[in-house]
């Protein structure tokens, strides 16, 4: 059954060396990487050259990029916006260079205490310029829930993928994110958003410690999703 998903890792959380975290993920079959950190900085920092000579060091170990683990919405929605969408821009360079379909995105950190739907407008406004950008190029914009950001939950993140309206905006799954939001994974958040889901993130914490633990060992009922999913 396991055949209809493709298993990637972070592999910065392995080694910061990116020909060390070939070499692990080999030893446990998996080719796919989701690209974040490379040789101890952000992906998003490299040149078009530079991602050039790392395109070349994955293709001849034989490797292929899940998505593009980018910084992009993990800014505050208080600050300026201009140089966040000039790196966007870069990160979809960067996301055809490399020959992957998804960029992994956010959806701006809310001040302490505020209410989110204060911000709704503004979140929403910078999610139409990032799927304005992404019109030239084959990339699904994938919008991750995460802790303190305007989609921290299911019905936020519904949200937005449903104002965007297009084929190429869907949804990381995060069970632990959820958890630790005090989301109820399954069957809540899954069923709002279980046509939308696109990626999924085998991550699980504890309800009352928020703790992440091992999948399986928390309250993100990760073999359950998994079993709807399959």
């Amino acid at each position: 059954m396991m055949k209809n998903f493709i298993l990637s890792a972070f592999a910065d959380e392995i080694d910061e060396n990116l020909a060390i975290q070939m070499d692990v993920l080999e030893q446990h079959g998996i080719k796919h990487i989701e690209m974040r950190g490379v040789n101890g900085k952000n992906l998003s920092k490299y040149t078009l050259e530079e991602v050039k000579e790392i395109k070349k060091q994955i293709d001849d170990r034989g490797f292929k990029i899940s998505a593009i683990g980018s910084p992009i919405g993990k800014i505050m929605i208080t600050d300026d916006f201009k140089p966040h969408l000039e790196l966007f821009k870069h990160v979809l360079e960067i996301a055809s260079i490399l020959e992957t379909s998804y960029v992994r995105m956010f959806s701006f950190y809310i001040p302490k205490g505020e209410d989110p739907a204060v911000y709704r407008d503004e979140v929403m406004e910078r999610w139409k310029m990032f799927v304005d950008e992404s019109r030239n190029y084959n990339i699904v914009l994938a919008h991750e829930n995460e802790k303190d950001i305007y989609g921290d939950t299911a019905e936020r993140c519904l949200d937005i993928i449903k104002t965007m309206d297009c084929d190429n905006v869907k949804a990381v799954f995060d069970p632990a994110n959820f958890v630790q939001c005090g989301v109820e994974t399954y069957p809540h958040a899954f069923e709002i958003l279980k046509t939308h889901i696109a990626y999924l993130h085998i991550k699980d914490a504890k309800i009352d410690t928020k703790q992440v633990v091992p999948a399986g060992h928390g309250d993100g009922r990760v073999n359950d999703i998994l079993g709807e999913l399959v």
